[in-house]
């Protein structure tokens, strides 16, 4: 680690160095750029021309002379509308209005100057082309028309980067939850779920605990933003996938504002398709906005309000609890074809014909049963819903300062909360179905734009995120309240999960915790513009850190899967548990440093020919434990004896921080040489803006989030946890015959001291990693055709170390193997019995996972003119991937020994995306008539249509008996389907469970599901006031036409419900508002 901590220390010089050059408005990337050539009437170059470009709202001026070439560059531009002027002695001046800049833009503007004297002044009205003359990358703006116009549930505008296509909703795993504000999960042309780098107003905005977005703002609070990908400047780095850039609005010369209030009530709402009435949620939001000058053309203030209430029981889902012909040991029922599927299950002893004595139940479950409702339908369904009351604040304050013609800064904080309290009435557990929430999240970011001179401007700023995430419970009972003998370290909760056809309750991420997150960046970018060349170089320092307490297994969570028995709920009643999880509670605090330098060079060969190489270097620098709460096994160590010095009660084969060679608190070494060159090239067959063809090639390194590495802090001897599996005592007493018995007082004592447990659960990182690294390129063509932007892209990449996870220490399966001797049965206890007895399962991570992705985008884009504008495009793709790992949990793969049998399709793996959005507005009529039932009409709709993501199907138990999961069940059957409809989707007599000891050559996401078509619009009436404000009334519809957009079957083979889709997406949705703008 003494490397590292030089390289900080010369990195933090590089910065400090930086620091006098300026400080920024903001990010480069957030901003825009102009580029252009003056001319005469007969082409030749006119070197020496004033450029001046003037923002209309704010009176700021930036300027440039040409270039021998006749060309100029105005970089680092704040987004917003521009008059462009251009004036040389003996030639008419120049001027161009109507002049509008997006966000990480770089429009050209070739100018033609007419013989005459320069106090003549021809003016132009026209807005900048389309055509991307200077980004090699293949990128969408989302504008402020359709952020505030277009229709948006909830108002979250992080839906509209599925607009910009390419963009497809992943899978969220642990990363979007409870422990985290709740955000979304998207992959970019098939990267990773958080992948995204996610900038606003400069600065990073990515939540260093997941590396999903942080809050995004409501859509008054929000200028605009763009999404871009494949093989972007080397200015782009810290993640591999794609780059989302916002930019929240800013105050101008005049104060403008509005005021709005936003009304969902279920009466206006359509009955979801499997519920047995509509939902009753009933929201408002309200809040407003207002901006304008403090000091005229120097000084800038915005500041924006949204509050929200929602109040819902949300449609109804399935439990199955037992009977009261259950309870009287009468399981016959329960057992029958018409409760699973058309299949007879047949109870194993001492079940004789589906009936047990109830003396033979477990005294514990049957307390258990007291806290449940009695089901009166003969399969034990009960319909369920869960309130769902929660609240969120959000606020946002912004300063703009003109200090003088060469130096501007801003001050930006935002702000939000939000809050879900659990619900639970005190009787019924299954109300308990979730933990509450208390999220709050600030943002701050501080810039400063320096213009050195007409060719060099540089920008710096520093920001700050900080997040507190508050997982709070109400106590209903713990193991001690119903009898069971296990030592509970928190009163009042436990984890319950019967699998199949059954129910759970404080299972999993239902347990009280807390999850803060803190970063702190530092950033430089300079641009120098010098003939041909536009040279630009930056540094990025980005300091994160976490802080966690996680209650998870504390006191235990309890599995019944039916392995015992054939069926969850009777595994449950007999207290037969297939496996027993315990904890002591995982304290994680972590943090990490992230470095980035680089160096581009956009060169113009020609007028109609640029290259541009640029490079990027990124030291891994691995993340760290701040407790030390880290350790790693090597195989050899154990086959040498090799004993830790630090912790002399760990087992053989595993070292920890402070042992000979391990590399500090982290777990693994880091890397210095690591470099992402990218190069591209834009040619211009016509020499103008009219038309561009691009390519590109670079690589990207990625960087992991901070909550990646928790379950360290889970294994003994800090967090001690171990599972075993079908525990001799049952459910009233797990620890009978474990060795040693109830190991857990004794854990919670000192660390190094502490005696390990037998079959403790640990992960393991090797020495030497890579970070996953991806390489991307692209080929693609725009051109204008009248009003019209059309654009081809062909995109493609393939990603190197991608993160798995793969059992070190599975079970061996032979004669006599059960689920019940799995530990006995695992490699290192058949090795060394004494040492070995104290690993159970080992997720070790692997870096040699591999991706590909290739997608065409088509697309077509009008700005609004004469009243409309629409955006549409087509994608057409394939994603390919081995199991990436988003968190070290356990194993991803399920063969130990092959893990390349789980390549196979992504599961955010969409072959066909089409998105459609339009904004149309009837013309101002000045007849009376015609001005009143006419005129201030909008409509603004948004069509998306997706074909199906993917699903695994499971066998649902240990049929190779390694002890490990997500084992997929035998196709046996070409067509795996049923006629797809909604209680037939997947045949069952497609598949079977492997044989004993087998695992399946089934690959995973082979499975396609329904299709999804969302049609939604908004209708608005706006009437012009007196005073020149407007009044507008909204109505919005999500889900027009009430299609039914099915979720995913069942898949797992042993639940009743295999084949079943019990879940669809929101029905017809109505919204009403009133806006009110000055």
């Amino acid at each position: 680690m003494v490397k590292f901590k030089a390289l900080s220390a010369c990195l933090g010089a590089i910065l400090l160095t930086a620091l006098p050059l300026g400080t920024a408005w903001a990010q480069s990337v957030s901003s825009s750029q102009v580029s252009g050539v003056v001319r005469d009437s007969s082409g030749g170059a006119l070197p020496g021309a004033d450029v001046t470009i003037t923002k209309i709202d704010t009176g700021a001026v930036r300027s440039a002379v040409t270039s021998a070439d006749g060309s100029f560059v105005l970089p680092n531009l704040p987004v917003g509308p521009y008059q462009l002027k251009v004036a040389l002695q003996g030639f008419t001046t120049y001027v161009q209005d109507g002049i509008v800049l997006q966000v990480s833009s770089n429009p050209q503007i070739n100018v033609t100057l007419a013989v005459g004297v320069v106090s003549e002044q021809v003016t132009v009205t026209a807005n900048t082309t389309m055509v991307e003359t200077h980004s090699t990358g293949i990128g969408q703006v989302v504008d402020n028309q359709r952020v505030v116009e277009l229709p948006l549930n909830g108002r979250q505008a992080t839906e509209l980067i599925f607009l910009a296509g390419l963009a497809t909703s992943a899978p969220s795993g642990d990363l979007n939850t409870n422990k985290n504000y709740p955000t979304v999960t998207i992959s970019v042309a098939g990267g990773q779920a958080n992948g995204v780098t996610y900038i606003m107003d400069g600065a990073t905005h990515n939540d260093p605990f997941n590396n999903l977005n942080l809050p995004t703002p409501f859509p008054d609070a929000l200028q605009e933003f763009k999404v871009e990908t494949s093989a972007l400047p080397a200015r782009y780095g810290h993640h591999a996938a794609s780059a989302v850039n916002l930019v929240t609005k800013s105050g101008t010369n005049d104060y403008h504002g509005t005021g709005f209030g936003f009304v969902r009530n279920h009466v206006f709402n359509s009955k979801n398709y499997f519920a047995a009435e509509k939902d009753s949620l009933k929201r408002g939001q309200v809040g407003g906005t207002l901006g304008g000058p403090i000091k005229e053309s120097k000084i800038f203030f915005f500041g924006a309000y949204q509050g929200k209430i929602e109040r819902t029981n949300p449609e109804t889902s399935f439990r199955y609890v037992p009977t009261q012909a259950m309870l009287n040991g009468d399981f016959t029922a329960f057992a029958s074809p018409e409760c699973n599927v058309g299949r007879q299950i047949t109870l194993r002893a001492p079940f004789v014909n589906n009936r047990v004595s109830p003396t033979l139940f477990s005294p514990a479950a049957v307390k258990v049963t007291n806290y449940l409702p009695v089901a009166t339908d003969p399969c034990g369904q009960v319909q369920m819903g869960i309130p769902d009351n929660n609240t969120e604040h959000l606020a946002l304050g912004k300063i703009d300062y003109t200090i003088s013609p060469s130096q501007s800064l801003l001050a930006r904080y935002y702000f939000a909360r939000y809050d879900n309290p659990a619900t639970y009435d005190g009787k019924n557990i299954l109300t308990l179905s979730r933990t509450g929430q208390l999220n709050r999240a600030h943002s701050l970011v501080v810039g400063h734009t320096f213009i050195l001179s007409s060719n060099a401007v540089n920008s710096f700023h520093l920001s700050l995120n900080k997040t507190f995430n508050d997982r709070t419970l109400p106590e209903y009972f713990g193991p001690g309240d119903i009898g069971v003998n296990v030592f509970g370290l928190a009163p009042g909760y436990m984890g319950l999960n019967v699998s199949g056809n059954g129910f759970s309750v404080g299972s999993g991420a239902t347990n009280p915790g807390y999850f803060n997150s803190t970063g702190y960046q530092l950033a430089d970018d300079f641009d120098w513009i010098r003939g041909n060349h536009q040279f630009s170089f930056g540094v990025n320092y980005i300091k994160t850190d976490i802080k966690t307490i996680n209650n998870r297994p504390t006191n235990g969570a309890y599995t019944f899967n039916g392995s015992n028995l054939g069926l969850g709920l009777a595994d449950f009643m007999l207290g037969r548990m297939s496996s027993f999880l315990q904890g002591n509670p995982a304290l994680d605090n972590d943090d990490h440093d992230y470095f980035g330098v680089y160096f581009q060079d956009n060169w113009r060969v020609s007028p109609n020919l640029s290259l541009n190489a640029g490079l990027r270097w990124e030291p891994y620098i691995p993340l760290r434990n701040t407790d030390s709460f880290v350790q790693h096994f090597e195989q050899a160590w154990f086959d040498q004896g090799v004993r830790s010095k630090v912790y002399p009660q760990a087992p053989i084969g595993m070292l920890f921080p402070g042992d000979d060679g391990y590399p500090g608190r982290a777990t693994t070494h880091g890397k210095i040489a690591n470099f992402a060159p990218r190069i591209g090239a834009i040619w211009s067959p016509q020499g103008n803006d009219q038309m561009s063809v691009r390519a590109s090639w670079g690589i990207f390194l990625d960087t992991p989030h901070l909550f990646f590495n928790t379950r360290f802090s889970n294994s003994p001897p800090w967090g001690a946890q171990l599972t075993i599996t079908n525990p001799s005592g049952g459910f009233d007493n797990p620890y009978l015959g474990y060795p040693g018995g109830n190991p857990f007082p004794a854990l919670n004592t000192e660390w190094k001291t502490t005696p390990f447990p037998a079959f403790g659960v640990y992960v393991n990182t090797p020495y030497n990693m890579n970070p996953t690294a991806l390489q991307q390129w692209n080929v693609s063509a725009q051109r204008m055709v009248s009003d019209w932007l059309v654009a081809v892209s062909y995109l493609g990449n393939h990603g190197s170390h991608v993160w798995r996870s793969i059992e070190l220490n599975p079970a061996v399966y032979g004669p006599g193997a059960t689920t019940g001797n799995t530990n006995t049965r695992r490699r290192l206890y058949l090795q060394d019995p004494v040492e070995g007895r104290f690993y159970g399962t080992i997720g070790q991570l692997d870096d040699t996972g591999r991706s590909n992705y290739h997608g065409m985008l088509l697309s077509v884009q009008r700005r609004l003119q004469s009243g409309w504008s629409v955006l549409a495009n087509y994608t057409l793709s394939r994603c390919m991937t081995d199991p990436a790992t988003t968190e070290l949990t356990g194993p991803t793969t399920v063969d130990p020994d092959n893990p390349d049998a789980d390549y196979s399709y992504c599961a955010a793996d969409r072959r066909h995306v089409i998105n459609f959005s339009a904004v149309a507005r009837t013309p101002d009529f000045e007849d009376g008539v015609k001005k009143v039932l006419l005129s201030g009409w909008q409509f603004s709709p948004i069509v998306r249509w997706q074909s199906g993501n993917r699903s695994t199907v499971t066998a649902g138990t240990d049929r190779s008996l390694t002890g490990v999961g997500g084992q997929r069940a035998v196709q046996i059957l070409d067509n795996p389907y049923g006629d797809k409809s909604p209680t037939n989707y997947l045949n069952r007599d497609a598949f079977a469970v492997p044989a004993l000891g087998t695992l399946s050559d089934l690959r995973p996401y082979t499975i396609l599901n329904p299709s999804v078509l969302q049609t939604d619009f908004a209708l608005t009436r706006s009437f012009r006031l007196p005073d020149a404000s407007t009044i507008q009334f909204r109505w919005e519809v999500f889900n027009v036409l009430n299609h039914v957009n099915f979720g995913a079957p069942v898949t797992a083979l042993n639940s009743g419900n295999f084949g079943k889709i019990l879940s669809a997406g929101d029905p017809r949705i109505m919204q009403f508002a009133l806006k009110v703008s000055f």
